[in-house]
């Protein structure tokens, strides 16, 4: 069982951003930028393109709803998406805002927020929703 399962289980504490019966955004714990989400649909799937079509275009249009609140409460000029799916194998998105291309270094050092800034941030794009 990936860790994403145990916090859709509810097993492991997460920033639950927005929930429906197939899907879960919650902010990363280890963000590149604040407001940097994981969209991830429920069941467990490895691989993004193991994802049958009907489940494949669901989590896009789920990520895009997301991406749309994170917009409207992170000063960014875009919030990018991107699929990488090396380091948890269950599919999960990144939503991540950005101003520039160098925003999206992946192996930079990542950014640390307090449970009640966590708290904040999540709530903000919650509303946003």
């Amino acid at each position: 069982m990936s860790i994403f399962s145990k916090i859709v289980n509810g097993e492991i504490l997460s920033y639950k951003i927005y929930e429906d019966s197939n899907h879960l955004a919650f902010l990363d714990i280890f963000p590149i930028s604040k407001g940097h989400v994981l969209v991830i649909p429920k069941k467990e799937i490895d691989y993004v393109f193991d994802m049958n079509d009907r489940e494949y275009t669901q989590l896009l249009l789920f990520a895009k709803k997301t991406s749309l609140a994170i917009k409207k409460v992170i000063n960014c000029n875009r919030v990018s998406l991107n699929i990488v799916g090396l380091d948890v194998p269950h599919v999960h998105i990144h939503l991540i805002p950005i101003n520039s291309i160098s925003d999206l270094n992946f192996e930079k050092q990542k950014l640390t927020f307090s449970k009640e800034e966590f708290k904040e941030i999540a709530a903000l794009i919650r509303e946003a929703i």
